[in-house]
């Protein structure tokens, strides 16, 4: 990784694609740039993922809303984890994209609401390439088509740098949803291919979605092989 410095210059922002990753290296990886990102060593960046299955607490969840006991957690090979972003419980697992924007707001007006949007109308915008209408509920961030939930987010920010981030259901387990009241509400979820009747891959998603958050974000997305970024991850 080279060093950067603050520039007038068009913002590229590096995209790092990994594949599938479990949640725990991933969190240790947005700490760690983050960190780097807040002294102002490297370049806004993106992380696109698709976890193995895990449940995440935010600062406002609580643990009484996984309705399953923990073996059957252990059957389905799920951890769970609390954390410090916003918001209630989520899940995530294989089928869903996940998206860790660790970008400097400063430069963006130190506007966190806008930024909250912004990722919201990134998957909006993406669900009417499918003649799909996903809207916002007040007071639940997320993205949602009628009644039901398709997007998540919940995000952190310290030093006016961001983490955590968006979690988009493309083909996911939905039985896994169902042990857990999402974001703390006896809510339904859905996902793209359950509206579409088509599954779609992943990186063709994650294409998709970040091209419509390029022009949100003001950004120029540029892809970087994400292996020496992972060194120092322990």
């Amino acid at each position: 990784m080279s060093s950067w410095l603050r520039s007038t210059e068009t913002r590229i922002v590096t995209h790092l694609p990994l594949g599938r990753a479990d949640y725990a290296s991933v969190y240790l990886l947005q700490r760690q740039l983050h960190d780097l990102r807040a002294a102002g060593k490297i370049r806004d960046t993106v992380i696109t993922v698709e976890h193995d299955p895990v449940l995440t607490i935010g600062r406002a969840g609580s643990v009484a809303n996984i309705l399953v006991p923990p073996e059957v957690l252990e059957q389905e090979g799920i951890t769970v984890y609390e954390v410090e972003r916003g918001g209630d419980i989520t899940y995530h697992g294989p089928g869903q994209l996940v998206v860790y924007p660790i970008i400097d707001l400063r430069d963006q007006g130190r506007d966190l609401r806008r930024y909250i949007r912004n990722l919201e109308q990134g998957v909006i915008d993406l669900l009417a390439e499918f003649g799909i209408k996903g809207g916002r509920r007040p007071g639940f961030p997320g993205v949602w088509v009628g009644v039901r939930k398709i997007a998540s987010v919940g995000v952190y920010v310290k030093h006016w740098v961001t983490r955590h981030g968006l979690a988009f259901n493309v083909a996911v387990n939905r039985a896994h949803f169902g042990m857990i009241n999402p974001c703390g509400l006896p809510i339904e979820v859905t996902s793209l291919d359950e509206l579409t009747g088509e599954v779609y891959p992943l990186e063709e998603i994650a294409r998709s979605l970040l091209a419509r958050m390029e022009p949100l974000f003001e950004w120029r997305l540029v892809e970087e092989d994400p292996g020496p970024y992972w060194k120092g991850v322990e």
